[in-house]
């Protein structure tokens, strides 16, 4: 009896936890997407210390593993699978540079929220209530995007034996 591992048995194995991984992904950041909204809505007068130190803790790192993860495991992927398809290389290209504005984005908002919810109150509120909005309306289309166009996309590379499966989103 062989006993050597099945390349497409563990590649479909590798793909489906990689797709669970993305969709988990996509829940946790748009759960942030509501803690922020819910943290803008709070402003001025109702902030919730506990609340903005949570979202500033979890912000940055959560952006930068998602990324981490499409740009290193799943955009590559889906490049060796459509790589004669000019528009979704197009689309991959934009993601990634929307990742680094993002991430960027993320940073400054943490810092604004780990003061705030460090008991910080001299900051422009209704500029900090601006800058929430406008980040998790960016991201919750980003998620949309992403779920329109590559889904589908996503749902095929259950069998490659490329997928490796990432750690855990935090």
């Amino acid at each position: 009896m062989d006993r050597t591992p099945n390349r497409t048995s563990a590649g479909t194995a590798a793909g489906q936890k990689s797709i669970a991984w993305w969709r988990e992904a996509h829940r946790l950041q748009l759960a942030l997407c509501d803690d922020l909204e819910s943290i803008a809505d709070s402003l001025p007068s109702n902030i919730v210390n506990q609340d903005c130190l949570f979202a500033a803790k979890c912000l940055s790192r959560l952006m930068r593993d998602v990324h981490a993860f499409e740009e290193q495991t799943l955009f590559p992927a889906l490049r060796q699978v459509f790589h004669a398809s000019a528009e979704f290389s197009g689309a991959v290209d934009r993601l990634t540079f929307e990742h680094l504005a993002d991430e960027c984005y993320a940073d400054d908002i943490a810092e604004k929220l780990l003061y705030v919810g460090a008991g910080g109150r001299d900051v422009n509120m209704e500029a900090l209530g601006y800058m929430l909005r406008g980040f998790f309306e960016a991201l919750r289309r980003h998620i949309a995007f992403e779920r329109d166009h590559f889904s589908s996309a996503v749902e095929t590379l259950q069998t490659a034996a490329e997928w490796r499966a990432p750690p855990a989103p935090k």
